[in-house]
């Protein structure tokens, strides 16, 4: 692919339609690979232009025809063109990811925060009246634990779904904690959210909670080796997990009895390794949860159900 000067774009563009159309020729050109919060080079291309510009990330229109200053020019070539040259995802480029309309601070010490449990706990799953209802009164909730938390998005939705709840968050990276101190302060919440460092539940003890969170790494062997260039800008540690996928996953679910609570539960991420997991606990009953853009990639399980496998 061809180097472009963005001075060159910059002189030559002028308007958010302009480097929105741009951008996504670029891009489509360039044959990138999507996924970290966005599925495709229009979706890229708005977000790169909203963020770059510190605009509300949910409004293009008002803005599409705005004509735009040297410097915002300048700065819009150059994220475009980064882009590309470097195959970085945008979030890392702007050292800014979105769950649930919510901003997070994220950088290459951290996955780019996209997990589909974000979604759920904002659904009728939590307090809702829907036919499925994992928790009938999130203000009953006193404990919630996020495992393998990387940038605590989980952990500070959690706080928002469960007034009445301490969290705590656990992670193996201290660099990932870091960015989780960021996030935590940036949303006022060190009073609620306790960071622990170490290996899923050692640093808690016996600490006992009414809800675990985790998007666990569950990337298997194969997957890891055919990743595209975006993907590999991510800590190796917080995608790969063995052969099948499942290494983590096992272990969590093995311990996870001794620190729920009865009545309590686990809300798990395994991406496409449902078949796996089901193969591996053939005992087990997971209730697998769908969410707008996954089907089968997230589980739930109660105290009761773990505890009484054979």
């Amino acid at each position: 692919m061809t180097d472009i000067d963005p001075a060159d774009v910059a002189a030559e563009l002028s308007t958010v339609r302009d480097f929105l159309r741009y951008a996504v020729s670029r891009f489509t050109a360039a044959s990138l690979a999507y996924g970290h919060g966005t599925t495709g080079p229009y979706d890229e291309a708005a977000f790169i232009v909203l963020e770059g510009l510190r605009l509300p990330i949910d409004q293009l229109e008002p803005w599409t025809d705005a004509r735009l200053l040297p410097h915002e020019r300048r700065r819009l070539a150059e994220l475009i063109e980064a882009r590309v040259a470097t195959r970085k995802p945008a979030s890392y480029l702007l050292n800014r990811a979105y769950i649930q309309g919510q901003p997070f601070f994220v950088d290459e010490r951290v996955i780019v925060p996209r997990s589909y449990i974000g979604e759920l706990l904002f659904s009728d799953l939590f307090g809702g009246e829907g036919e499925t209802v994992l928790v009938e009164d999130p203000f009953a909730v006193e404990g919630v634990l996020d495992l393998c938390t990387g940038s605590g998005c989980l952990a500070i939705l959690a706080a928002r779904v469960f007034p009445d709840a301490a969290i705590d968050a656990v992670d193996l990276s201290e660099d990932a904690l870091d960015v989780a101190r960021v996030n935590v302060a940036d949303h006022g919440l060190e009073e609620r959210i306790t960071l622990f460092h170490g290996d899923l539940y050692k640093p808690l003890k016996a600490r006992r909670y009414d809800v675990i969170l985790t998007n666990p790494p569950y990337v298997d062997a194969d997957a890891m080796a055919a990743l595209p260039p975006e993907f590999r800008h991510e800590p190796v540690m917080a995608l790969a997990a063995g052969d099948d996928g499942l290494d983590v996953v096992r272990r969590i679910l093995k311990d996870a009895p001794k620190h729920l609570n009865p009545g309590g539960g686990i809300l798990c991420e395994v991406g496409t390794g449902r078949a796996a997991l089901e193969e591996a606990f053939p005992e087990l009953d997971f209730l697998w949860l769908d969410s707008a853009e996954s089907s089968g990639e997230v589980f739930w399980l109660t105290r009761e159900q773990l505890a009484g496998r054979t």
